[in-house]
């Protein structure tokens, strides 16, 4: 039941009650009287026995219930309650009740013990409904009910001790009516008092709970009022709906009690397990279903795959180049897209088809009711294919491509992990080779161990000393003198011999093993040249590659710095080569450059013409060199456009101060081409292939004059 509906239910009851009072006002004037008032000493001493065992019931409740998580409400509620009961036991034994052995109970204690009994039931539930709740301790448990059990003690044997020199009748309709009026005032003003303090206190978030207990005090104030009607000492209506009034009350503090510290807490604790648990299923971000709710399913669909021929397929999906976005455009925007791309992924599925994400940029789906693999891989691909590359975030717009990795159970793998794992391989591997779907096949495994075992290899290399530099020298195009050399990493690998740096570097960057081995590389380069130095060799600088880790390192202006100090290398004989995509990111790169400029090294950028670099923000970056890409000068004799691009990067370069070194050069025509354009430098095999540094030293170098 919700909390609107608890409200009219309660309008209803207080309507009900209020009808029944004021009907019993309006038909019975006088007395109250009826006929038989043996029938009404009956209901009514059963009306006072209910009220003693239902705040018997609420003491036990409070008290016994959940004792290791007693809240303040609960245990003053209990207390309050088991005192009411001996009242209302007292009550139901009074004058015509059922009467006990020894213990008169006539007018005078009956007519105390009731106005006492409403003035603690107005205070208590005022003190305790309209204050804040928190746990008490055990030791204070028990101490209270032992300090309330010899109070409530006390005050009966004083009542039974001393009710003779009580008023006969003091609450007659004739006798001190001013006396019982202001009585009756007080009393309502408390209960009055105690609704108020239970509405202010759940005025934020109203309950079900707090409504039964209004509702509990609202019987309480009808029926204290008719108990106060009439003669005391003689049975009447009044007095016999009164009681019942005070069981209904008490029988809604019964329920309040229970729901307030019993129920509630226990659905408060239901909705965060219920929380946890789709926390523990479900992606934050994009609210589809993680990883774990993916196994789970799968697990279950494999389990009962013996009973059906249908394929189950896995699908990874992945967004080409995410990262990028993320530092283009900030995380918020890439956070949008994500979410974008999962609505729209869970748009396109089927009622045998289910979308989940897997993380970072990585969605993974699940596809059933399908017999035939190729149609298996035809629904992937065509879904794939049905997304939306459009995607507008902020009111502007931006396009994505996708790429796809299926595995189908099965073929490919029979297991959980390994489907998941082999349709991730699958989308890497469609990455690498630029199409946006492939399903897994064995080979990629293969080559996928034998990039694990590269890499390890490539992590005990360096202290093996199995890399060794190569270096390609550089020649001014007009003297034909050698000016400067390039820094090369090669590999000897123990098992399988010299490895192109195509099939090593790649796993370097993706490993973060690029960044030891390019600080290796560095200072091994700028130790030769300082050697060749000292053993008389003209000067001359060389050229050095950064990856893109190190460029982005806070520390690499420290780094370089350390290193030729230590090897006591001139700053002027070493550059440093950075590529136009380390440039994209603007305000970090020139920040980076200019660290590196004031050791006095030389920049360079690498591949000129195949990055996306402004010609804006080029004037303003610390270079001193272009190189142009050897893709340009390879097709430059047979290709207007290339010989264009060639010639419109070596007069930008000069207009901008710039030097401009050539890669590639192979054949005599591109030379002289290179020297009409005023190109400055060249390198490639028309001059030299990389050699070792051996070769560099006895055959390129020139000793100084002496």
């Amino acid at each position: 039941m919700n909390v609107r509906t608890e409200e009219k239910t309660a309008v209803i009851h207080i309507g009900l009650g209020l009808l029944v009072m004021l009907s019993l006002f309006a038909f019975f004037k006088n007395s109250g009287s009826f006929a038989d008032t043996q029938i009404i000493q009956i209901i009514q001493l059963v009306g006072g026995l209910l009220c003693g065992a239902v705040a018997f019931a609420i003491f036990a409740q409070g008290w016994i219930w959940f004792a290791e998580k007693l809240s303040k409400h609960r245990f003053y509620t209990a207390i309050l309650f088991i005192v009411l009961a001996g009242f209302s036991f007292l009550l139901a034994m009074g004058p015509d009740g059922v009467g006990v052995r020894d213990a008169d109970i006539g007018t005078r204690l009956s007519n105390v013990c009731l106005v006492i009994s409403h003035l603690i039931c107005a205070v208590g539930m005022l003190l305790i409904f309209s204050a804040s709740d928190n746990q008490i301790t055990r030791r204070y448990k028990v101490s209270a009910l032992l300090g309330t059990a010899i109070g409530s003690g006390a005050l009966l044997l004083l009542l039974f001790s001393y009710q003779q020199i009580l008023p006969e009748s003091m609450l007659e309709l004739g006798s001190f009516p001013q006396f019982k009026a202001t009585i009756w005032i007080i009393t309502m003003l408390l209960y009055s008092a105690a609704i108020a303090g239970v509405m202010y206190h759940h005025r934020k978030a109203r309950t079900i709970a707090s409504l039964t207990v209004v509702r509990a005090l609202l019987f309480m104030m009808m029926g204290y009022s008719l108990l106060l009607t009439g003669d005391p000492a003689k049975p009447s209506l009044y007095h016999m709906i009164g009681q019942w009034y005070m069981a209904i009350s008490y029988y809604f503090v019964l329920k309040g009690v229970y729901q307030l510290t019993i129920l509630e807490p226990f659905r408060v604790q239901q909705k965060i397990e219920a929380r946890m648990k789709h926390m523990a299923y479900h992606d934050d971000l994009t609210g589809l279903p993680n990883i774990r709710r993916l196994k789970e399913t799968l697990a279950g669909l494999l389990s009962s795959s013996s009973r059906t021929s249908e394929l189950k397929g896995v699908a990874v999906v992945n967004i080409d180049r995410f990262k990028a976005i993320n530092d283009s455009l900030g995380y918020s925007t890439g956070d949008l897209l994500l979410r974008e791309l999962g609505k729209r992924l869970e748009m396109l599925c089927t009622e045998q088809e289910k979308v989940y994400r897997l993380g970072d940029d990585e969605f993974a789906l699940i596809f059933t009711g399908i017999t035939q693999s190729k149609q298996l891989e035809d629904r992937a691909e065509q879904l794939l294919h049905s997304v939306n590359p459009s995607i507008t975030i902020v009111d502007t717009e931006y396009h994505v491509s996708l790429s796809m990795g299926l595995a189908i159970f099965p073929y490919d793998a029979r297991s959980v992990d390994h489907l998941i794992q082999y349709a991730d391989m699958a989308v890497h591997y469609a990455k690498e080779r630029d199409v946006t779907f492939l399903r897994y096949s064995e080979d990629m495994k293969l080559r996928t161990q034998a990039r694990v075992e590269l890499e390890n290899d490539m992590r005990k290399a360096l202290e093996r000393e199995e890399f060794f530099l190569e270096f390609q020298p550089q020649f001014n195009l007009l003297s034909g003198k050698m000016v400067g050399m390039e820094a090369l990493v090669r590999w000897n690998h123990p098992k399988r011999g010299l490895l192109p740096p195509n099939e090593f570097i790649p796993i370097a960057e993706e490993s973060g093993l690029i960044v030891p081995l390019g600080e290796w590389v560095l200072k091994t380069a700028c130790e030769h040249n300082r050697r060749w130095q000292l053993e008389g060799f003209d000067p001359v600088c060389v050229s050095v590659n950064l990856s893109m880790r190190q460029f982005r390192q806070y520390n690499l202006a420290e780094k370089v710095d350390s290193i030729l100090k230590e090897v006591g290398l001139d700053a002027r004989y070493l550059e440093l080569e950075v590529t136009e995509s380390m440039t994209f990111d603007i305000e970090t790169a020139l920040n980076q450059l200019e660290s590196l400029k004031k050791l006095g090294v030389h920049i360079s950028i690498d591949d000129f013409g195949t990055g996306y670099s402004s010609l804006n923000y080029l004037k303003s970056l610390p270079i001193d060199r272009l190189k142009i890409d050897r893709s340009f000068v390879r097709e430059v004799m047979i290709d207007g456009n290339d010989a264009a691009i060639v010639s419109t990067i070596t007069m930008m370069a000069h207009h901008l101060k710039l030097k401009v070194t050539a890669e590639g050069v192979e054949s005599k025509e591109q030379l002289e081409f290179l020297k009409q354009q005023n190109c400055h430098e060249g390198q490639g095999y028309l001059f030299s292939k990389p050699v070792k540094a051996e070769v560099l030293r006895d055959h390129f170098l020139n000793r100084k004059a002496g």
